[in-house]
């Protein structure tokens, strides 16, 4: 389960607004993180300087793919990094027990996010 806290002060809203860390977050989520100083210095002009990733297209001369690719490394392993007191697992379950879990799941959501 991929949990995002829409009201988290760390991360813009989606939609038209941009994707958005703070210097705090982009450090402990890259902190084991295994990519190149090219990625980490990309990714955090965009997610915590915010910076247009045309800049870095621009100034490295690589494509838009390469920028993109930088900042969603970082972007994708935000957004698995599990709440403290949450634990995340993978099971097969029967439909039935499958359907009461992710009922627990969507409620515990619920209540991170309140």
């Amino acid at each position: 389960m991929t949990t995002v806290n829409n009201n988290d002060p760390h991360v813009a809203k989606t939609g038209n607004e941009k994707k958005r860390l703070t210097n705090e977050v982009f450090a402990r989520v890259t902190r084991s993180l295994n990519v190149g100083k090219q990625t980490l210095d990309i990714a955090y002009g965009v997610l915590v300087e915010g910076r247009p990733q045309k800049y870095f297209v621009e100034t490295l001369g690589i494509s838009r793919g390469a920028v993109s690719q930088a900042v969603n490394r970082v972007w994708d392993a935000y957004k698995q990094e599990v709440p403290d007191g949450f634990v995340r697992i993978e099971v097969v379950l029967p439909e039935r027990q499958a359907f009461i879990v992710k009922k627990w799941a969507d409620e515990a959501k619920r209540k991170q996010e309140e």
